[in-house]
This record gives C-alpha cells, structure tokens and sequence, in this order.
C-alpha cells in the first residue's frame, strides 16, 4: 500500500524535502512508517526523541494501523487559532486591537492580552530575524482544540488568538491571546494555559537567524 509523508522544518531541511510516498506492506503501524524512513533517510536516525508522528491530522500512538492513502507527518518540537472569527494564521503583521475586540463583551470585566514578540538574543546567541514555518491544516485544527480547550476549562472565558507563519523582525509579534472574563485572576490564568497548549501542541515552528548561523528552536540545530 501507499501512503504520503509530509515533513516540515528542521526535518525538511535535513532530508531536502517537503513530502514523499512510501510503500508499506499491509497492516503496518505508525512506527513501522518511522522505522522505513529511516532506513531511507540516515539523516532521521537518532532524532526519534524529538519527533511526534500524526496520522490524518491528528497525534497518534505508536502502534496505530495505518491505511492506503493516508498521511503522516513528522512533527518535530513546536515553537511557542472554529471558526475564521475566533482565530487566524497570518502572514501579515497582527492587529492586536481587533483580537481583543473578538473576546470584547459587556458582561467581562477583566480583558488580558499576552502579546509575544521577537526578542534580539537566544540563550546567549543574537538573534536577526525568527523563521516561522507552519503544518496549516494541523495547525488550524489544534488552534481551535487549544481555544476550546480553554473555554471549557474555565467557563465564563472566551479567547481568540492569532499566530504569525514566515519571516519576523525583531519586536514583531508572533502571537496575540486575548481572553476575557468577568474576573481577573481566572482571565490571567487562562491566558497562560493558552499559550502553554500552543507551545505543546499546535505544528508552528521557529527558526532562529542571527550572525552564527541558523537553529530550529527544540532540535538544537
């Protein structure tokens, strides 16, 4: 059988490539797709540890079945979203003032927005410029599960928020959350649970440019 195979950032630049197909025996598993491609690609070998697979979309154990025509992606380590109204990834610089007007509401009395901008250091490294690279249907997806992870969690919030993809400045915004409630500490709370379920889950991955060289934030390269 057949099945397609995307890859996405630190892997896509090491394998020189942003997809292929690969033929598999039937009744093979996720991590037999793995064990595959890296007796196809030595590059893979040891960055196990560092990668999710997901299946159709979604994040899926080791041994799930794969089927003909499905598709797997390699994740590696996120950088850190239903409808177009609740979330956004854009290209374009972000209008942090229409976010928040998305949560806006007469019953709210407290509105928090974190706003994430590019800094000019990493871990004691200058950095130029960050490189946003992004899975966009996957993305959408855990974009939406994180805002209704969110509002369910604490049910008198709502959230919207919104992810730049490609090439950002220093002192740009990558991302904006906003999230109201009617109290301010459960407003506060939920915010930080936002941005640590994007960081966890959603495929959007940050390259670091800077005048030593580039690296994939999470694979150390």
């Amino acid at each position: 059988m057949q099945v397609s195979v995307r890859y996405f950032a630190g892997v896509r630049e090491r394998l020189g490539a942003s997809s292929e197909t690969l033929e598999l025996a039937e009744g093979s598993t996720v991590e037999a797709v793995w064990e595959s491609l890296c007796l196809r690609h030595p590059a893979l070998v040891g960055l196990r540890r560092y990668i999710r697979l997901a299946l159709n979309l979604e994040f899926v154990d080791a041994d799930q079945l794969v089927a003909e025509g499905d598709e797997i992606a390699l994740i590696p380590p996120v950088a850190g979203g239903s409808s177009a109204d609740d979330l956004l990834l854009s290209d374009s610089p972000l209008d942090e003032a229409a976010i928040t007007a998305r949560v806006e509401r007469p019953e709210a009395g407290a509105v928090v927005v974190f706003r994430g901008v590019v800094r000019n250091h990493s871990k004691g490294q200058a950095v130029e410029h960050l490189e946003y690279e992004v899975y966009p249907e996957m993305a959408m997806l855990k974009l939406r599960q994180v805002i209704d992870e969110v509002e369910q969690e604490f049910p008198d919030v709502k959230c919207a928020l919104t992810h730049r993809t490609g090439v950002l400045q220093i002192g740009e915004a990558a991302v904006v959350i906003a999230v109201s409630s009617p109290h301010r500490a459960v407003a506060f709370e939920a915010c930080a649970r936002a941005i640590d379920r994007i960081k966890e889950v959603v495929p959007i991955w940050k390259k670091e440019v800077g005048p030593d060289g580039t690296s994939w934030v999470g694979m150390g390269s």
